[in-house]
C-alpha cells in the first residue's frame, strides 16, 4: 500500500493521518468496527508497540505501516 492510497470511504490517504496515531485512525486505515480495534491492541502479544499517555493510547504511524506491511 502505498503512502498516497486511498484507503476509506473519506479519500484519505495515509499522508493524511497525523505521525502519532490514535485507535480511531487505526480503525479508519483497516475499514475495522471499535470493538475489532481494541481487541487488535489488547491481543497478547501485542501486534505493535504502543504507549498509553493516561487512558489514551497512542501509536507511531511508522510501527503501525511497518506491521501492516508485514515488515
Amino acid at each position: 500500500m502505498g503512502p498516497n492510497e486511498t484507503i476509506n470511504d473519506k479519500n484519505n490517504t495515509l499522508d493524511d493521518y497525523p505521525p502519532v496515531l490514535e485507535p480511531k485512525h487505526i480503525q479508519q486505515i483497516l475499514c475495522i468496527g471499535q470493538k475489532q480495534t481494541y481487541e487488535l491492541l489488547n491481543s497478547e502479544p501485542r501486534p505493535f508497540h504502543y504507549v498509553r499517555v493516561g487512558r489514551m493510547i497512542k501509536v507511531s504511524k511508522d510501527v503501525f505501516l511497518r506491521w501492516l506491511q508485514g515488515a
